[in-house]
C-alpha cells in the first residue's frame, strides 16, 4: 500500500475526483470536509502528504496550513488554488505550501504534485535523522562540576549573538562546545561553518576566509566564496585563532567592526551577518605582550571567555564518556559492542590525559579492535595506562603519551628502538615522531622555522603534531 494523501477541501466533488485518481494508483486516500477535522486527521493518523484547498468557509487554507505547521513541519503540504490571489499564492509559500494544483486539474498534474510531495517529505526526513546523527557525534558528555560550569556558560551565552572565545588543551572538546553554542542559538538553522586556522598554509587562509575572484592571483582559475560568506547568517567557528598571522587578523578585526568582507582581487565590499566564535590553546595575553596578536582583536574576540577544562579535571566524567565513544567507535567499525571492567576504568580514570578527549578516543578505538575478549579488561590497555606509568603521569611525572601510537612515543632520540614497536608501522611512527620533536628542540619549537628545515609545508608540520601528540609542554 502506498501512503496516505489527506485531502482537505470543503467541495465533496473536488474530494471524490481526488479520491478516484488516488486510488487508481493505489494510494490510500483520506478525505476532510473542513480545516478543524483536517487537523485531527493529521493528528491521528500522520499522512504522507496533505492536498489543502485555499478557499473554505470557516477556518480558511492558510489558517489550516499555519496550524498543520504547528503539528507537524516535516509533512508536505500542496494547496488546490480555483480563484486564489497571487498574495494568498505568496502568503502559502511563505508559510511552507510547496506547491499548487490549479483548478480544473488533470490526472497527471495531481500524481506529479503528489509524487514530489512525498520525495520532499522523504528528504526531509533524512535530514532529520542526520541532524540527529550529528548531535549524537557532537553531544558533549559528562555531569562533573567543571562541565557544568561550562554548560551553564553555554546556557547564557547560546541566545545571543555574542562572540565567544574558548579556551582550552588541545582535544579538551571546545570544538563540541562551539557546536552546541550554534545548536542552541537562534541560528541554529543556519550554516555552522569550522576554520582550522592552523592548519590552512599561511599564504590560502585570505582566500579561504574572505574568498577571491577569478585571476585575482596566480592559480585563481574560478571566483571562490570565502567562509565569511559561506557562514552569512550563520556562525563561523575559527579553531587555533592564535595562529593566525598579522595581516589576516587585521582583515578578521574589520570583518568584526564593520560586519562586511572584501574579496581578493574585488573593490566591492559584501555584508555579512556572522556570528564568531574562536578558539584557541594559546595564552593570547602572552602573545600580545610578545607581538604576535593584536589586541584590538583580542578584546573583539574576548567578548564572553568560555575556559574548557582539560580531561583530568573532570576525571569522574570517564566512564560515561568510555561509554559513550565505545557505543560511537563499535558503530563505525561494525564491531561487537563490549563491556569496559571495573579495573579498566579505574585505570582509564587514573590516567593523566595530556592529549584530553582526542586521546581518550584513541585508546578507546585501539583497544575495542585489538582486544580479544567480549570485554575489556586492564591487561587489555597500553602500558602506560594501565601500569605504574599511569599513576607516576597523574602526579606529574614526566611519562610520555600520544594520542594515536602505542607506549613507545616515549622515544625521544631518532632510530632509537623500543620494545614496544612490534611492527614496521609502530616503528616507523615512532622514529617519525622522534625526528620531529628533536628538530622541533633545536629551532626552539618555533613552527615555521622547523617547518622550512625539514622541509614540509607548515600545514603538514601541524597535522604531524596533532597526529602524534606532540607538545612542547611535553616534549620541550
Amino acid at each position: 500500500m502506498k501512503p496516505k494523501i489527506l485531502v482537505i477541501d470543503d467541495e465533496a466533488a473536488i474530494r471524490d475526483s481526488l479520491r478516484m485518481i488516488l486510488e487508481y494508483e493505489d494510494y490510500e486516500f483520506i478525505g476532510a470536509a473542513s480545516g478543524q477535522e483536517g487537523l485531527a486527521i493529521i493528528k491521528r493518523d500522520a499522512p504522507g502528504m496533505v492536498v489543502l484547498d485555499i478557499k473554505m468557509p470557516g477556518m480558511n487554507g492558510l489558517e489550516t496550513l499555519a496550524e498543520i505547521r504547528k503539528i507537524d513541519e516535516s509533512v508536505p503540504v500542496a494547496m488546490i488554488s480555483g480563484h486564489g490571489t497571487v498574495t494568498d499564492a505568496m502568503q502559502a509559500t511563505r508559510l511552507g505550501a510547496f506547491d499548487f494544483i490549479e483548478k480544473p486539474f488533470t490526472s497527471e498534474r495531481v500524481l506529479v504534485t503528489v509524487s514530489k510531495g512525498l520525495e520532499v517529505r522523504a528528504l526531509r526526513q533524512e535530514n532529520r535523522a542526520l541532524k540527529l546523527a550529528m548531535e549524537s557525534k557532537y553531544e558533549i558528555v559528562g555531569d562533573s562540576p567543571a562541565l557544568r560550569r561550562v554548560l551553564e556558560d553555554v546556557k547564557r551565552a547560546a541566545p545571543t549573538n555574542a562572540t565567544v572565545l574558548l579556551l582550552g588543551e588541545s582535544g579538551a572538546g571546545k570544538e563540541l562546545v562551539a557546536r552546541t553554542i550554534h545548536r542552541n542559538s537562534p541560528r541554529a538553522g543556519q550554516r555552522f561553518i569550522q576554520v582550522n586556522c592552523a592548519a590552512i598554509p599561511e599564504e590560502l587562509i585570505e582566500s579561504e576566509l574572505f574568498g577571491h575572484e577569478k585571476g585575482s592571483f596566480t592559480g585563481a582559475t574560478e571566483k571562490q566564496i570565502g567562509k565569511f560568506e559561506q557562514a552569512d547568517r550563520g556562525t563561523i567557528f575559527l579553531d587555533e585563532i592564535g595562529d593566525m598571522s598579522p595581516k589576516t587578523q587585521a582583515k578578521v578585526l574589520r570583518v568584526l567592526q564593520e560586519q562586511e568582507v572584501e574579496r581578493l582581487g574585488s573593490a566591492r565590499t559584501i555584508k555579512v551577518d556572522v556570528r564568531v566564535i574562536a578558539a584557541t590553546n594559546k595564552n593570547l595575553e602572552e602573545a600580545i605582550t610578545r607581538g604576535e596578536f593584536r589586541e584590538d582583536l583580542f578584546f573583539r574576540l574576548n567578548v564572553i571567555p568560555i575556559v574548557v577544562p582539560p580531561l583530568r579535571d573532570r576525571k569522574g566524567d570517564i566512564p560515561a564518556l568510555v561509554q559513550h565513544l565505545a557505543k560511537r567507535i563499535s558503530e563505525e567499525h561494525n564491531l561487537k559492542p563490549k563491556r569496559f571492567e571495573a579495573r579498566a576504568l579505574e585505570a582509564l580514570q587514573r590516567y593523566r590525559w595530556r592529549g584530553n578527549i582526542r586521546e581518550l578516543r584513541n585508546t578507546i578505538e585501539r583497544v575495542l579492535i585489538m582486544a580479544a575478549g567480549e570485554s575489556v579488561r586492564v591487561d587489555d590497555l597500553p602500558q602506560e595506562i594501565r601500569g605504574d606509568a599511569g599513576r607516576a603521569a597523574d602526579t606529574g611525572s614526566e611519562a610520555q603519551t600520544s594520542q594515536a601510537m602505542p607506549a613507545a612515543a616515549a622515544v625521544t632520540e631518532p632510530g632509537a628502538a623500543s620494545p614496544a614497536a612490534g611492527t614496521l608501522r609502530e616503528f616507523k611512527d615512532v622514529a617519525e615522531r622522534a625526528f620531529l620533536v628533536q628538530k622541533l628542540r633545536e629551532n626552539n619549537w618555533n613552527i615555521s622555522k622547523t617547518a622550512e628545515v625539514i622541509d614540509t609545508p607548515r600545514s603538514n608540520l601541524y597535522k604531524k603534531l596533532e597526529q602524534y601528540g606532540i607538545k612542547q609542554e611535553i616534549d620541550g
